[in-house]
């Protein structure tokens, strides 16, 4: 994510707004896309951020509350509620984010008006100056408002849960919504654009490409088939060749050749005719034995083919009494998609592992990673069912040099509101269906000389809160889980 501050903002949650954006960090690993801090998409109503991103766009507006809350009730179409208390902003607005709202719509007419087609369009209100739980009713959440307190989870969650569209835009497109919604903004490289996450090309371009590869294969299907043509001329040679075919049947003669001789004395001693015309008949009887000697030759080929059949088979009934140990095993052991942890089932979903740990963390513990990096880190991410109930984990194991560097971290993460790593199949969409929001999760964590384990657990869907004891016995057996990467 990248900023470009325009204007300053209105709301005084607007600096919690830029705090939570700038921690999303630069280019596409975690969320993509150019943040105008301090646009006007409508002259003279400035907001706290309109950001393009390459599957949407998310328009930012602060509302400032009388005074921080532990727990808001916020309903889009009714009164909001500050720990248990009503809020009114007002004579004629229902709550605090009715203006807000009225300037949204207004801005995404605008942004609808000046690029077409630009994807989904989302709003976040974004209240302050601090609140701990914000309660939004179910079919709110269904819509493409959120209402939030402005930190780097939230965000992420907001930004992954509006930006749905299927295709990233080109980076053609993001240069000409930019331009259109703050024409003040400095010009942007294709590399930046692209680092962000944007498309080289716009939808349409590659179906220009197809074009040339079936024009070529067109042409050449026909040209292959005159060889037919040729056939034709084949039969003219067959009746030559049956005269020379004649000539293999020499073979068989040798013992003719025996029986011709014999004939040959009775015919210089014998001086009637009869004495050749008794040799006719030698000749077919000599030829029929002598067909049946290919008879006798396919007989015995017959046989050993029957011998070396019955072998083969033996052979086979050998293997297959040996066949049996291997399966023993791959049956005993789980399939390794999937683990199980004190009664629990845990399921595969995303894995991975490499060194860059900073950006794959926020809030204080990127910033810990950044001052002290750490040798790898390893995520992974499950679908689990507990209690009868569907649970996503994500589990994140950092390595560092020494054990010195390992507890300072773990002291970090531990601290409430201190920030943790980014569950790794948010960041590659491979969560099956409904994806998790790790807001209010349980948490754990776990040191192992060098390395430190975090976990966090939530109920898909929510919402779910930390001391929630099916999550917390979740994220205890997390703690086991084998972590490859």
């Amino acid at each position: 994510m990248r900023l470009v501050r325009l204007a300053q903002q209105p709301s005084r949650v607007a600096e919690d707004v830029r705090a939570a954006l700038a921690s999303l960090g630069r280019g596409s690993n975690v969320v993509g896309g150019v943040a105008l801090v301090g646009a006007s998409p409508v002259e003279g109503r400035p907001v706290e951020a309109v950001v393009v991103m390459p599957k949407g766009v998310l328009i930012v507006i602060g509302v400032d509350l009388p005074d921080p809350a532990l727990k808001l009730e916020a309903p889009l179409g009714g009164p909001w509620k500050a720990d248990g208390w009503p809020l009114v902003h007002g004579d004629t607005s229902i709550n605090p984010a009715t203006d807000a709202l009225s300037l949204s719509a207004a801005c995404t007419h605008k942004i609808a008006d000046v690029a077409p087609g630009a994807g989904p369009i989302g709003t976040i209100i974004a209240v302050g100056p601090y609140v701990e739980t914000v309660d939004q009713p179910a079919a709110d959440l269904a819509g493409s408002v959120r209402v939030l307190y402005p930190t780097a989870k939230t965000m992420l969650a907001a930004t992954v849960s509006l930006a749905t569209a299927s295709r990233p835009r080109s980076v053609q497109q993001a240069r000409d919504l930019i331009a259109a919604l703050a024409p003040d903004a400095p010009p942007m490289p294709e590399e930046m654009l692209l680092g962000e996450g944007f498309s080289a090309f716009s939808d349409d371009e590659p179906t220009v490409i197809r074009e040339n590869p079936l024009v070529a294969i067109a042409p050449t299907v026909p040209v292959q088939h005159p060889g037919k043509v040729k056939r034709p001329a084949k039969p003219a040679v067959p009746p030559a060749k049956p005269v020379q075919a004649a000539k293999p049947a020499p073979l068989p003669q040798p013992p003719p050749q025996a029986v011709a001789a014999k004939p040959v004395p009775p015919v210089r001693q014998a001086p009637p005719p009869a004495a050749p015309a008794e040799s006719p008949p030698k000749a077919p009887h000599q030829s029929k034995t002598v067909k049946w000697l290919p008879v006798a030759a396919i007989g015995l080929l017959i046989v050993l083919l029957v011998a070396a059949i019955s072998v083969a088979s033996g052979g086979d009934d050998t293997a297959s009494t040996q066949t049996p140990p291997p399966p023993t095993p791959a049956t005993s052991s789980p399939p390794p998609s999937s683990s199980a942890v004190e009664n629990i089932q845990f399921t595969s979903r995303a894995s991975a592992a490499d060194q860059k740990c900073a950006s794959h963390a926020y809030g204080d513990v990127q910033s810990s990673l950044q001052r002290t990096s750490c040798s790898a880190v390893k995520r992974a991410s499950f679908a689990s069912s507990i209690d009868g109930r569907a649970a996503a984990v994500t589990i994140a194991v950092v390595d560092f040099p020494d054990a010195a560097q390992a507890s300072a971290f773990k002291a970090t993460a531990d601290t409430p509101g201190g920030g943790g790593i980014l569950d790794i199949a948010t960041e590659t969409n491979q969560w099956q269906g409904d994806v998790p929001v790790f807001e209010g999760a349980a948490y754990q964590s776990g040191l192992d000389g060098k390395s430190v384990r975090l976990v966090q657990v939530v109920w898909v869907p929510g919402p779910s809160t930390p001391d929630d004891p099916g999550l917390v016995r979740g994220a205890k057996a997390a703690l086991e889980l084998p972590v490859n990467g």
